[in-house]
């Protein structure tokens, strides 16, 4: 297992292991974060004092041109009444996420760490959320890392029927409408499948980081 120093870098991620773990230790500096990110690699963890790294291969991505919406989800869009908007609530986009109770966790990966990371470097332009408005209610909505071209989704909740596929949605045309090549899943759910996100290898995602 690979111990990370006080040195800025990371091992390579095809040197993780079977599950996918690339490294634990280290620090959660923005800068590391951000790094990490760029390499293909991401953090998971459920506390600040033994931070994982991770690269699992396949990995789960979802190219904005195969987005997939089904009948009843168009349909739904038509006659819905609810505002789409970025970046207008980021704080408060993770804070919900991190309630979030999901099957079979107990706790959440979105640590105090790594919620004051993600503030850090939603200031300096890096990370990015999509809200979703019934009025003044915030139902739903997603947040992650943009890397260029690669927007790497951290996490996305929903408090109302169909909020946070919306706000998958809306991400995905704002992304191909600005030439992104995909977003990053990271690990497989049927929710992501059902929207057309698929596995691909390490290999093939470091390909278009690279």
């Amino acid at each position: 297992m690979y111990h990370l120093s006080e040195a800025l870098r990371f091992p390579s991620p095809h040197l993780a292991t079977e599950e996918g773990i690339v490294a634990v230790g280290g620090d959660l500096r923005p800068e590391r974060v951000l790094l990490a990110y760029q390499k293909g690699i991401f953090p998971w963890f459920e506390k600040d004092d033994f931070l994982i790294w991770w690269s699992p291969d396949p990995r789960m991505v979802l190219f904005p041109d195969e987005l997939k919406i089904s009948k009843s989800m168009r349909a739904f869009m038509r006659k819905n009444t609810y505002e789409i908007t970025f970046d207008k609530a980021f704080n408060e986009v993770v804070k919900a996420c991190a309630r979030v109770k999901r099957f079979g966790q107990t706790g959440t990966w979105i640590t105090p760490g790594l919620m004051e990371v993600y503030e850090t470097l939603h200031e300096q332009g890096h990370a990015h959320s999509v809200e979703v408005w019934d009025g003044p209610e915030l139902v739903g909505g997603l947040y992650g890392i943009d890397i260029g071209q690669v927007f790497c989704g951290e996490s996305m909740f929903s408090k109302s029927s169909n909020s946070s596929k919306l706000a998958l949605i809306y991400l995905a045309r704002e992304l191909k409408k600005n030439n992104y090549k995909l977003i990053d899943c990271q690990v497989p759910t049927a929710h992501l499948a059902s929207m057309g996100a698929y596995p691909i290898s390490r290999k093939e995602f470091l390909s278009y980081l690279n």
